[in-house]
């Protein structure tokens, strides 16, 4: 988060409302956005706190002003209407931009899901999202019962590799029906937002929206929720390990030491919540020319087949860097789908997964 966006949402936690909180702690700001020096967002009241407002958003919108980099403030003001003024029909489902947690849930696991199988790396750029969406691909063409949850919330991509669009119906402005393809149920914050913006969140936010979307969707009777996990070591994996009941996680690394070294320090961040790390996947692990068969391991090789090995953990395979995984994912219909070594390869992967959890 940069210096700009920091000043911003520290201002909002400045701005005294009635009650006795503030704009962030009162969750009342939806879809902040900060482009160009210029700062939008809207204030989500009562219809009886309409008059009480309006002098409270002429100061807010001065005191944003009067912060160096920021040319101007546009804010709109907007009352919730009650529940029997409106059509269950046309209500959004409520998933907000800055709604907080509920502190009073003890768990996030929905009672009809029987494992939450989380997906993590290190560091970004190692290939965890499109390891999750083959997995849950596999395991769907194996007849499980999958879900899964794009909990990647600053980069969600699921719904491209999916080839999904649109939001989702929500048929009494709480619950929220999940989208599907390929035989897998998913929920993405990409469903829920403009994808060209950028979403500008604090830990508590992130946490509110990992507590959505597992509670608030519908997500059916599941055999295993896969999770999408952002990479490294922060407030969602914290929340997720914590309060999801996780029957365990897959760790996703390219065979580099650069990668290999976040990679430990999320297997120690798991090791320390008590979360099983049920395996190691090398992924990128080599390259082979579609024109002459030239293997070149571009990131090394075996890096993450040793490491696993040092720390006494299962190994569960490599997947090469392969054209037809970008293309295939770029195209809305991910490598598992079809057929093939390296469908063959994920569902060598995915075998192991149900041996060691799901068919438990």
């Amino acid at each position: 988060m940069n210096s700009l966006q920091n000043k911003v949402l520290d201002c909002l936690s400045s701005i005294e409302v009635p009650g006795g909180s503030n704009l962030i702690s009162r969750d009342l700001i939806r879809a902040l956005e900060i482009k160009d020096g210029v700062v939008r967002f809207v204030i989500e009241i009562d219809n009886s706190e309409a008059e009480l407002f309006n002098p409270i958003v002429k100061n807010t919108q001065r005191v944003l002003e009067a912060i160096d980099g920021v040319s101007k403030a546009s804010i709109v003001l907007t009352s919730q209407r009650d529940v029997s003024e409106t059509s269950s029909n046309s209500r959004p489902p409520d998933l907000k931009i800055g709604k907080h947690p509920d502190q009073r849930v003890e768990s996030m696991k929905p009672d009809s899901i029987r494992h939450i199988i989380a997906v993590g790396s290190g560091k970004g750029g190692v290939g965890k999202s499109t390891v999750s969406v083959n997995l849950a691909v596999s395991l769907a063409k194996k007849g499980v019962r999958v879900g899964l949850l794009d909990a990647d919330i600053y980069g969600p991509s699921q719904p491209k590799m999916l080839g999904l669009t649109g939001r989702p119906d929500s048929p009494d402005g709480k619950t929220i029906i999940p989208l599907s393809a390929f035989g897998v149920v998913v929920m993405s914050i990409g469903f829920m937002v403009d994808p060209s913006k950028a979403i500008v969140w604090r830990g508590p936010m992130l946490q509110g929206a990992l507590q959505q979307m597992l509670g608030q969707v519908q997500w059916g009777d599941l055999d295993v929720l896969i999770v999408d996990l952002p990479p490294g070591t922060g407030d969602v994996q914290l929340s997720l390990c914590q309060k999801a009941e996780l029957s365990g996680a897959i760790i996703v690394s390219t065979p580099q030491d650069v990668s290999l070294i976040d990679a430990k320090k999320a297997i120690d961040m798991l090791n320390g919540l008590k979360v099983p790390v049920l395996g190691l996947i090398e992924n990128m692990s080599n390259y082979i020319c579609p024109k002459c068969g030239h293997e070149a391991e571009i990131f090394g090789h075996g890096g993450v087949r040793a490491e696993a090995s040092k720390m006494g953990l299962p190994f569960w395979g490599e997947i090469p860097l392969d054209l037809e995984i970008r293309l295939s994912g770029d195209a809305g219909k991910p490598v598992a789908t079809g057929d093939g070594s390296t469908s063959d390869l994920y569902a060598s992967i995915t075998q192991k997964l149900i041996d060691s959890v799901i068919s438990n």
